[in-house]
């Protein structure tokens, strides 16, 4: 059996942690980096095939040292155009690449074939049409970029004009390893999930506090005090373009407040792995989305958005914050970006990958949005109503392709004699009428004051 002393970076072993369900397990994970504490030696682990988030510091007696994995000496970490890897010496991690591809049985429907409705034994079935004979390319969700559970998928090039995809050929030990223990939000105190790129000599600190109107960062609460009582902020610096209730969405330019949106940034990045940091966010505007009380308007989450995007990118980073998950604000911030799109008279999508979370709340909005319009069809003079992709598409804002892959997740597609069917079971109508009752929240566009900016016309913008 391996002794303590000789566990080095690189190494993966077993190491005790408990599940959700507070069960023990033994997940394989893999050695980041040792330090010795007043003799005490501690490892960061990150278990294998789990979300990096869970990473953590670990003791000794935590690691099963009787079936260690030391690293291959003669294994170097790839590079990728030339750029160094994570570190030489660990083990290769193999790329694995998911993609779900449609069956050649179920071509992909044509987006301008109209869907009729139809009952049978008690359900509605809606019929697509199609050209018979035709292909397409299928462009579905369910690729490997959807997750931010590992580094394949995403682009080897990614712009460098608004993009926010991190290009994982430059993740060293450093960036792989959470940096900040705990920020102090206003009256939240939050663990991050992943590294974020605040000046070194904070990461030592056991508190980072934040300024929850202008997010800027102290080493203390003396500091932090003595901030408050010169900052008059108390809410986000831009306008205002949403009120309903206590919920607010405030637009902020990247190029007019640039301290706010990188400090924004830097608060975002530390539960977003996926996306990298740019300080240059002049390309960028950020809706701020926040809760109304008599001290003020405190932040609930955010998403950015290109000012101009050639891919029809709606969304290119998207964050509810931890203290206000699972309360149905993260669907209500994409439904708000989804209302900007059709202000805009465009069709959008977010900017992939989504992390694992986001393509959750994504793939639960776009199938409740589609479905909403297809159970509300009603038939007119005794003839079957029609719609088709891109009527769903227009009506929604929701770009085709994220149309037609809802509906193949949902696995509402059958072809049947030249034609296609989308059948809604009674099991899907139910299952949507009850997710309906639980959203609470919803924007109200009347409460939207708007007005878009052709920024094509406004030089650097």
């Amino acid at each position: 059996m391996a002794e303590v002393g000789e566990i080095i970076e690189g190494c993966r072993l077993p190491v005790l942690r408990r599940n959700q369900d507070n069960e023990d397990e033994w997940p394989l994970a893999e050695i980041l980096s040792v330090k010795d504490i007043s003799g005490r030696k501690l490892f960061y682990v990150h278990y294998i095939d789990f979300n990096k988030r869970l990473d953590e510091w670990v003791t000794h007696e935590r690691l099963d040292l009787k079936k260690i994995q030391f690293p291959k000496k003669e294994a170097k970490t790839p590079t990728k155009n030339g750029l160094p890897g994570s570190r030489p010496g660990s083990p290769e991690r193999e790329v694995k690449r998911k993609v779900e591809v449609v069956s050649p049985a179920t071509p992909v429907p044509n987006e301008t074939a109209p869907a009729s409705v139809f009952p049978q034994n008690g359900s509605a079935r809606r019929a697509v049409a199609a050209q018979p004979g035709r292909k397409r390319k299928s462009n579905c969700l369910g690729t490997d970029e959807d997750s931010q559970d590992s580094s394949d998928g995403i682009p080897s090039a990614p712009r460098m004009t608004g993009s926010l995809v991190s290009d994982r050929s430059h993740d060293d030990i450093v960036t792989r390893m959470k940096n900040i223990e705990c920020i102090e939000l206003g009256r939240h105190r939050l663990k991050p999930w992943y590294f974020s790129p605040y000046p070194q000599e904070l990461t030592t600190l056991p508190v980072l506090y934040l300024c929850e109107f202008c997010l800027k960062y102290g080493r203390s609460l003396k500091c932090l005090q003595r901030h408050l009582t010169k900052c008059d902020l108390r809410h986000p610096p831009g306008n205002e373009i949403y009120r309903k209730g206590t919920i607010s969405f405030f637009e902020i330019d990247g190029r007019k407040n640039k301290s706010y949106s990188q400090n924004l940034c830097l608060l975002a990045k530390c539960f977003l792995d996926h996306k990298t940091l740019y300080y240059d966010t002049d390309p960028f505007l950020f809706y701020v989305m926040t809760e109304y009380d008599c001290k003020g308007f405190h932040i609930v989450g955010y998403f950015s958005k290109e000012k101009e995007s050639t891919e029809d990118y709606n969304v290119a980073c998207i964050l509810t914050l931890p203290p206000y998950q699972r309360r149905g604000y993260g669907k209500l911030l994409i439904e708000f970006s989804y209302e900007l799109s059709k202000v805009e008279g465009k069709t959008g999508t977010p900017e992939k990958p989504l992390s694992d979370l986001g393509l959750l709340s994504y793939r639960s909005y776009w199938s409740q949005t589609i479905l909403e319009i297809l159970m509300g069809l009603k038939s007119e003079s005794g003839e079957r109503p029609q719609i088709t992709i891109n009527e769903i598409s227009e009506i929604t804002s929701i770009k085709k392709e994220d149309v037609i892959s809802t509906l193949q997740y949902l696995n509402l597609i059958n072809y049947y004699k030249g034609q296609y069917i989308l059948t809604l079971s009674e099991d899907i109508v139910d299952g949507h009428e009850r997710a309906m009752l639980k959203r609470l929240l919803r924007i109200d566009s009347k409460c939207l004051h708007f007005t878009p900016k052709d920024w094509s016309k406004r030089g650097k913008w």
